[in-house]
């Protein structure tokens, strides 16, 4: 494998930090495309065992709010969008990329900013809340979770740590270029900048590997219930029963 991290010489001779190495980008690609079948061929293994699928037909109830859902959508269509172009031009695409990705990562900004306020004031915050008890989880087929898994819950604050960890340092380097707000001023320092560079290669990487992880899942047969449920609202009564325990999240009927 490659260096980890890339260098150059700075006006004064001196080496600093020019950023991640791409290297990384194949080196977490097929590691996660590895760890990813190796789990598909064994829920394969598991699925010749006779489960029953809770059914998706009778009452439902209500899961997502509808502006919730647009939430995920946009924050979702806005992370691919940054993903595929400041991937482009490391894979050889010749695109214009800069201002699809710094308008990209604006939007993602506003959707943070918005989520962040909204879960504190407007939604049940503590459902997301990782407890000690969430631990035993995933080891006791006899517990069922609240709203959320603890697999659910543990993506949901890896995916918040590392998009914050994108957005700072997006913003401190959309700072150092032309803009439509300002121009440009080159205020940093090299070897901050450097820095800067490499934490947000870092943070990308760790993105794309939390986005494949993220799809497999939500196309997974027995989640598919979840996605569905993204788009319209609601799972159902036998879905809830199936895979959550009432006494921990009591939702309302869906409309």
């Amino acid at each position: 494998m490659g260096e980890i991290v890339r260098y150059k010489r700075d006006v004064w001779g001196e080496e600093v930090i020019l950023g991640v190495s791409w290297d990384l980008l194949w080196v977490i690609a097929v590691a996660v495309l590895v760890l990813l079948a190796a789990h598909a061929i064994i829920m394969a293994a598991l699925a010749n065992k006779k489960m029953d699928k809770p059914s998706a037909e009778g009452r439902r109830v209500l899961r997502h709010e509808t502006i919730d859902r647009a939430f995920h959508w946009l924050m979702a269509a806005s992370i691919l969008v940054l993903i595929a172009t400041g991937v482009a031009p490391i894979i050889g695409l010749r695109i214009a990329w800069l201002n699809i990705h710094w308008i990209s990562g604006c939007l993602l900004t506003f959707i943070v900013l918005f989520h962040i306020v909204r879960s504190m004031f407007w939604q049940d915050f503590k459902s997301m809340i990782l407890g000690p008890g969430d631990f035993g989880e995933p080891f006791d087929s006899a517990k069922k979770p609240g709203k959320y898994s603890f697999e659910q819950k543990g993506m949901h604050w890896a995916v918040t740590v590392v998009v914050l960890a994108v957005v700072v340092t997006g913003v401190l380097m959309f700072l150092q270029i032309d803009s439509p707000f300002w121009d440009r001023t080159n205020s940093m320092a090299e070897d901050q900048l450097g820095l800067v560079f490499l934490l947000h290669g870092l943070s990308t990487l760790a993105l794309i590997a939390l986005v494949a992880i993220y799809i497999y899942f939500a196309v997974r047969p027995e989640k598919l219930f979840y996605t569905r449920s993204m788009i319209s609202g609601w799972i159902s009564e036998d879905e809830m029963a199936a895979n959550h325990d009432p006494s921990r999240w009591s939702p309302k009927e869906a409309d």
